[in-house]
């Protein structure tokens, strides 16, 4: 498909299609007109979506759908009632619209860490500068593991839930700098770069993974999938596309803040699971398996159903909920 042609093709269509979605009020004949804008405009949103994925002028057209439905649907003042449709479409239809870029922070991440490690196990004095022989024989020998048990389960889990909720959040809130997600990134890349280096180095390979996956698998996943929201709303400031910068940033940073209310019911879940799994003397094979079973939750969550709810035309912009209860088609 030539995005260029086909964006040209229906453009004016979606442009009255907005138009209509944004009027105070409506006359018979213009309701008419934008629910048959809004049919024809899911359909060529679903053509999209499947010949290019996720693209700006199909992100465009998703959001002007959104504005179109609650046009004709109205939405309930009851916040109880939001929920089942924030968590089973709009949660996870903006975590899907992130998943090519969480890829790369996963790559790029990944390859940070594991080059930091093997850079400093080859090279004793990069080694070295990791703290005091002392000080590296006891991270090894205890206090790695220690750490996980020293506080009670309980108040260690909410002590790891609210830092890593405040971290994803500042990713996603200061996205925009386009310098602190590389850096927060880069910074969390290392540190789990060195520990893996000492760890290794004292023939404790095996230990350090089976402390770090039981949790780490979900505890990663969430502050990737916020570095990359962070950088979405960067890039929504660079490159707008035919929105404003003001408008991009909107519409991006109401979705994105989705994003960051879901990721910190999932890093509640990482936080019971290094609280109270990772610590706990049972087989590691039982606790990585808790670990692995965590994240594919996520990530079917994220890929599976956010791509069922993006594909009917979901955005996660809470922006839809603004009108409240209104019914805004007047007669």
């Amino acid at each position: 498909m030539d995005l260029d042609a086909y964006t040209t093709a229906h453009g004016a269509e979606w442009d009255r299609l907005s138009e209509l979605a944004r009027k105070r009020r409506l006359t018979g004949e213009q309701a008419d007109e934008l629910i048959a804008g809004y049919q024809s405009g899911a359909t060529q949103l679903s053509v999209l979506s499947t010949a290019a994925g996720s693209t700006i002028p199909g992100d465009r057209l998703s959001v002007t759908l959104s504005r179109a439905r609650l046009r004709f649907t109205g939405a309930s003042g009851n916040a109880l009632a939001m929920l089942p449709r924030f968590f089973i479409l709009q949660l996870p239809a903006a975590l899907y619209r992130l998943r090519w870029i969480t890829l790369g922070v996963i790559l790029a991440t990944t390859l940070v860490s594991t080059l930091y490690a093997v850079w400093a196990l080859a090279d004793p004095q990069v080694l070295a500068s990791f703290g005091t022989p002392e000080q590296r024989e006891a991270l090894a020998g205890g206090d790695f593991v220690d750490y996980y048990s020293e506080n009670p389960a309980a108040s260690f889990a909410g002590a790891v839930w609210t830092n890593n909720a405040w971290v994803a959040a500042q990713c996603i809130a200061l996205g925009i700098t386009g310098v602190f997600v590389p850096y927060a990134l880069l910074g969390n890349a290392q540190n789990v770069g060195v520990s893996a280096a000492v760890m290794f180095s004292y023939g404790k390979g095996d230990v350090f993974f089976e402390y770090i996956l039981p949790h780490g698998l979900l505890e990663l996943s969430c502050v990737f999938v916020a570095g990359a929201a962070g950088l979405r709303i960067f890039w929504a400031w660079i490159a707008p596309g035919a929105r404003t910068r003001g408008q991009a940033l909107a519409e991006d940073a109401r979705a994105l803040f989705t994003v960051a209310i879901g990721l910190a019911v999932w890093l509640f879940i990482s936080g019971v699971i290094e609280g109270f799994v990772t610590p706990a003397p049972w087989p590691w094979a039982v606790k990585i398996g808790i670990g692995i079973a965590a994240a594919a939750a996520f990530y079917a969550y994220m890929l599976v159903l956010g791509g069922r709810a993006a594909r009917a035309g979901e955005t996660g912009d809470l922006g839809e909920y603004e009108a409240g209860s209104r019914r805004i088609i007047a007669a």
